[in-house]
């Protein structure tokens, strides 16, 4: 079993969805670690805001198999695939760190995940977990977001009700 740390956000039904989302989680890999939810301004396009959050699972899967496990959960939830990469969802789930692991795998399968980069990603991970090592880094994420320009700026959290 391997330590997980997901990326989940929405801007349709942001909250029915991703209440949806770690409901399923929880049913297939039991145990969930979930952050406070943020709503977030849309990042690369105009539209509704999101509300993000970070979950840590145990995982049996290899990372290409929980990736393509998580496309289908987000499928499952309506996500559509044939529009702009960049553009409103229903549910948009990726791995940001796996274990140790730095991997490079089909579609984009990205661990580390690079959108480590943006507040969305960062800021929910760092509430869950501050101190785990970021593979090819060396810092952790509350390091990198004592760093981030964005720290120190106030978070909208949004409550998803029972998904705590």
């Amino acid at each position: 079993m391997t330590d997980a740390y997901l990326s989940l956000g929405s801007n349709i039904e942001p909250e029915r969805h991703l209440r949806a989302a770690l409901a399923a989680l929880r049913r297939r890999f039991g145990e969930v670690l979930v952050s406070p939810a943020y709503r977030t301004a849309a990042v690369g396009f105009e539209g509704a805001d999101f509300i993000n959050l970070a979950a840590r699972i145990h995982s049996d899967l290899e990372p290409a198999a929980l990736d393509d496990w998580l496309h289908a959960l987000e499928e499952a939830q309506g996500r559509r695939r044939d529009g702009p990469r960049f553009s409103s969802r229903t549910l948009d789930i990726d791995i940001v760190l796996y274990g140790d692991r730095v991997v490079r795998g089909p579609g984009h399968l990205e661990i580390p995940r690079a959108d480590l980069r943006h507040a969305f990603v960062l800021k929910p991970l760092a509430d869950i977990a501050p101190d785990v090592l970021v593979p090819g880094d060396g810092r952790t994420p509350a390091q990198l977001w004592a760093a981030h320009p964005e720290h120190g700026r106030d978070w909208e959290v949004v409550s998803l009700d029972s998904c705590d």
